[in-house]
C-alpha cells in the first residue's frame, strides 16, 4: 500500500456518500417548538432558522494534539465529512511526530468504527476498532452536530431534556447504541461547553481504552457565511489526577450540503 492509502481511503468514502444528496427543505420556526429553551436560542443565535437542513457537512480545522499530559504536542490539521441521514462520519489527519510525516483516518460507518494512524504513510503506528470505538465515535458524531451544524439538532433522533435556562442534556441513539451528553450554554446564547460520561480514551498504540469523561470546551465564535459557530476549542479528558487538554483546534472553514464534483 502506498503512502497515500489512508488518504485514499477517506477519499472513496466520502465520494460514495456525496453521491447520494436529496433536495433539502429549510429549518422552520416550528422545528424549534420541541427544543429546551436554551437550544432553542442557540439556534436562533447560529442563525439557522430559514435555512437549508444540513444533510452533509465538511469542517477543515488546524491545530495541535498530544497523546497524554505530560506529551510533546504535535502540530495537526484535519479535515472531516460528516453525513447525517447515513450516520456516518469520515476524518482525516494528518501531523508530524519527530520530524516523520504521520497520517490518520477515523471512519465511522455502517454500525462500525476504526481508528488507524500511520507514520510516513506505511508504519502502523495506532489501530482500533470495536464496540468501544463505536460508543466513543458516536458521542464524536453528536458532539459534531452539536458544534458545527447546529441545524441537525431538530433531527428526531435527539432526545432533549430540559436543566435550566443554561443547561440541557441530549440522549442519541444510532445502530443500537445509546449515547448521552450535557450541554452548556452562556448568557449571549451560545453553547459553551459539550460534556459526556460515556466515551473511552484509547492508549497511544489504540489496543486498550478508558472510559473517562470527555469535554470540548469553546473559546470562541465567528460567521461562516450565514451562520455563526464555534471558530476555535479544546477537547480534554478527565483524569484522576485532574483535566487536561489534548487536542486545540482552529476552524478554517464549514461547508454544508456538498455534492460530487
Amino acid at each position: 500500500m502506498g503512502p497515500m492509502s489512508l488518504r485514499a481511503e477517506y477519499e472513496r468514502d466520502v465520494a460514495r456518500e456525496l453521491a447520494h444528496v436529496p433536495t433539502v427543505m429549510p429549518v422552520t420556526e416550528a422545528d424549534l417548538e420541541p427544543l429546551p429553551a436554551p437550544v432553542e436560542r442557540y439556534l436562533r443565535t447560529t442563525g439557522v432558522v430559514g435555512q437549508p437542513r444540513v444533510l452533509n457537512f465538511r469542517v477543515r480545522m488546524h491545530g495541535r494534539i498530544r497523546n497524554g499530559p505530560d506529551a510533546a504536542w504535535m502540530p495537526l490539521r484535519a479535515e472531516q465529512y460528516n453525513f447525517v441521514e447515513s450516520r456516518s462520519r469520515f476524518f482525516y489527519l494528518t501531523s508530524s511526530m519527530f520530524l516523520i510525516p504521520v497520517s490518520g483516518y477515523h471512519r465511522y460507518a455502517q454500525s462500525s468504527a476504526a481508528m488507524n494512524i500511520k507514520a510516513a504513510g506505511l508504519v502502523q503506528v495506532a489501530h482500533a476498532t470495536g464496540d468501544e470505538l463505536f460508543q466513543s465515535e458516536t458521542v464524536t458524531l453528536l458532539n459534531d452536530m452539536c458544534l458545527f451544524a447546529p441545524a441537525t439538532l431538530v433531527d428526531p433522533a435527539l432526545v432533549w431534556e430540559p436543566v435550566n435556562g443554561r443547561t440541557a442534556r441530549v440522549r442519541f441513539t444510532n445502530a443500537g447504541r445509546t449515547v448521552r451528553a450535557e450541554l452548556t450554554f452562556n448568557d449571549g446564547c451560545e453553547l459553551t461547553n459539550f460534556s459526556s460520561e460515556d466515551r473511552y480514551q484509547a492508549s497511544p498504540d489504540g489496543k486498550s481504552m478508558t472510559r473517562r469523561r470527555w469535554s470540548t470546551p469553546v473559546a470562541r465564535y465567528r460567521s461562516f457565511g450565514p451562520v455563526r459557530l464555534v471558530a476555535s476549542g479544546e477537547a480534554r479528558w478527565d483524569m484522576s489526577t485532574g483535566s487536561y487538554s489534548y487536542i486545540e483546534l482552529e476552524v478554517d472553514d464549514v461547508e454544508y450540503n456538498l455534492r460530487a464534483g
